[in-house]
């Protein structure tokens, strides 16, 4: 069964040079973000390194949010060519309230050699 989830996603402490590959990778695995990604960097160069976006699509085959973080994740930290903290809020829009999964570098190495 699909249900229809809002995905909300903020990667942080990224490499700069791997911005461009970090929202390809992420594209690719969740195609309903938003395409706008947002980078507080572009209008303050002064602010931390993160993106964030958001979009609607279900999860299917069985896949539960901590499974699609742990995806997310994977992408985003191979892009990356590393460990950055990613974040992934999962609202599902037929049955609120919604969960907020973060990965951090325990996870890092927990999802990279699986």
């Amino acid at each position: 069964m699909s249900r229809l989830y809002e995905m909300c996603v903020e990667v942080k402490g990224f490499n700069p040079e791997k911005k461009d590959a970090i929202i390809n990778e992420a594209n690719e695995e969740w195609p309903n973000f938003d395409g706008d990604w947002f980078d507080p960097q572009e209008t303050n160069p002064d602010a931390d390194a993160s993106l964030s976006s958001h979009g609607e699509d279900c999860l299917c085959g069985g896949e539960t949010e901590e499974e699609f973080t742990d995806r997310l994740s994977r992408a985003i930290w191979k892009a990356n060519g590393g460990f950055c903290p990613v974040s992934v809020v999962a609202t599902n829009l037929e049955y609120i309230p919604r969960e907020r999964h973060d990965r951090g570098e325990d996870d890092y190495d927990r999802i990279m050699e699986g």
